[in-house]
């Protein structure tokens, strides 16, 4: 089967507990691992933005969109990769109609 591949959004939501130099460094962590894997296309910083609800306590948090192309593999691996990453309060992959 051949490895396919498509356009993909992801949505993160950073904590803003790590301070200013620990969102900026976790929003250039996600650009570089997807740059390995992926093909970058954009990072949109939307900032910080209050959250809809609180979580773990916390009402504002940093938001990051980054677009990118990849095989069909990567978006499950990153997905993980957000999951034991401190710091990523909620995360979304979206894969975009071709």
């Amino acid at each position: 089967m051949a490895n396919i591949s498509g356009k993909y959004e992801t949505v993160l939501v950073i904590s803003l507990t790590l301070g200013d130099d620990g969102v900026a460094s976790m929003v250039e962590k996600f650009k570089n691992l997807i740059e390995q894997s992926a093909t970058l296309e954009s990072v949109d910083e939307w900032g910080k933005r209050r959250l809809a609800y609180p979580i773990n306590d916390e009402t504002e948090a940093y938001y990051v969109l980054y677009t990118f192309e990849s095989s069909c593999d990567f978006p499950a691996e990153l997905d993980r990769i957000y999951k034991i990453t401190d710091g990523v309060l909620r995360s979304l992959i979206v894969r975009k109609d071709a």
